[in-house]
């Protein structure tokens, strides 16, 4: 049997993953948390903004299988590698964008940085399981889960601080340029750190359950059947979906966030994104909380099945206290929603790794994230029509009727909890 015995570059690994994520997900959203001054700057459509938010989500889906199976065949350093060159590329692409008549070269830059998102979505539950010990990998597949949050957050404070709202297009761009020169040095540098710190495993492994996936041959390992395995185990297709729901509503949520305020509360552009970092300051408090709490109790299904009816129930106080007139109101709901529907992120991760073990967790929540990308697609297409023709009420009630139907849908998944079995036997044998 392997040595099992933790390393103290784990911690450097998953902060240093978390960084470069933050700064890919604040890339993400730098644009529609400021959606209207960038509509006035490139004169483009809203809906034109809204896509470039929407393109992260619709790179995801063509390229999980190739990069899920680069890290099943050549590891996390190869996947780290890339996932943080090309975020600092398309940061870099966008500075060619300053003029407004440059609003293709700023979708290219985008588009490149949707492609790292790829290499980045799929990674938190595998850095833990390879590097972190049983009784703390859920709390470091959170705290993996944390970066992200915290580049949203980022993305909808600091822009409306960079980029204030004035009429000379010449000052704009000046501001817009901070900005994006801020974002281009920030990711050449972790990159960089990468490049020094990232390593591909520990000497030792982390716990039991890896120790077993370590000493299995490559040759009896196959991709495609482990995707069938996958697809064949209903609680994780059950998981998927409902993961996929929850997810898809936080995704349009967030995309269109600016617009629903501003629509209820003109001219509080710098509101709308305190309010956007309320949702993932809270989330972030969430997700940490139910990874410790995971690795304490691990009862996956009912904290699971908890923060989802906790979720559609701040989905609905936020739907009918939007329109109230008192931001201080959406603040409170806002965080409420925040606190359970991205603390329900590091959560799904974990419940799949535990549902599909020995399966590589890069597959299982390289599904989750497709089916979360084509359900914030489909959601933030809809109730951005919904929200121009009816009125944002209508389009957050779409949200909660499908974060209804995933509540009861959850409750129907077993906890077939494989991984810790799998630690238990070990130890008792």
């Amino acid at each position: 049997a392997a040595e099992v015995r933790l390393s103290r570059r784990r911690w450097a690994v998953v902060l240093l993953f978390s960084s470069y994520s933050l700064c890919n997900a604040f890339q993400w959203i730098q644009y529609g948390s400021i959606n209207n001054i960038f509509v006035r700057f490139y004169d483009v459509s809203a809906f034109a903004i809204d896509w470039l938010s929407v393109s992260y989500m619709l790179t995801y889906i063509p390229l999980l299988f190739p990069v899920a199976w680069l890290l099943d065949t050549r590891g996390l350093r190869l996947i780290a590698l890339a996932g943080s060159a090309l975020n600092a590329l398309g940061a870099w692409v966008k500075l060619g964008s300053l003029k407004p008549q440059l609003f293709p070269v700023t979708v290219l830059g985008q588009v490149i940085c949707s492609l790292a998102q790829v290499f980045i979505l799929g990674m938190p539950s595998r850095i833990a399981s390879v590097w972190f010990g049983s009784q703390e990998v859920s709390t470091a597949c959170s705290i993996a889960v944390f970066g992200n949050q915290l580049g949203i957050a980022v993305g909808f404070l600091v822009p409306p601080v960079l980029i204030p709202n004035v009429e000379d297009v010449e000052k704009l761009a000046y501001h817009i340029s901070i900005m994006f020169f801020m974002t281009a040095g920030v990711a050449t540098a972790l990159f960089i750190l990468v490049v020094i710190v990232f390593k591909e495993k520990p000497p030792h492994p982390p716990s039991r359950a890896q120790a077993l996936i370590q000493s299995r041959s490559t040759e009896e390992y196959s991709y495609v059947q482990s995707i069938l395995r996958l697809l064949r185990n209903a609680n994780f297709l059950l998981l998927m979906v409902t993961y996929g729901l929850n997810t898809g509503c936080f995704y349009a949520l967030s995309t269109l966030l600016n617009r629903m305020v501003i629509h209820h509360y003109p001219g509080e552009e710098v509101n709308a994104g305190r309010i956007g970092l309320t949702i993932i300051l809270s989330g972030m408090v969430g997700a940490l909380i139910s990874g410790i709490w995971l690795d304490r109790t691990k009862t996956y299904k009912q904290t699971t099945l908890v923060v989802y009816m906790m979720s559609l129930v701040g989905m609905i106080v936020y739907t009918f206290t939007l329109s109230l007139g008192h931001l201080w109101v959406v603040f409170v709901t806002a965080g409420m929603l925040g606190f359970f529907m991205t603390g329900y992120l590091p959560l799904g991760f974990e419940f799949a790794a535990e549902l599909t073990y020995p399966e590589s967790e890069g597959t299982s929540s390289g599904l989750l994230n497709v089916s979360a990308q084509i359900f914030g697609i489909v959601f933030t297409i809809s109730q951005g029509q919904i929200i121009d023709r009816v009125g944002t009420k209508a389009g957050n009630l779409l949200l909660c009727s499908f974060l209804f139907l995933g509540t009861i849908m959850t409750a129907f998944i077993k906890a077939d909890l494989r991984r810790q079995q799998a630690n238990l036997d070990n130890e008792q044998t």
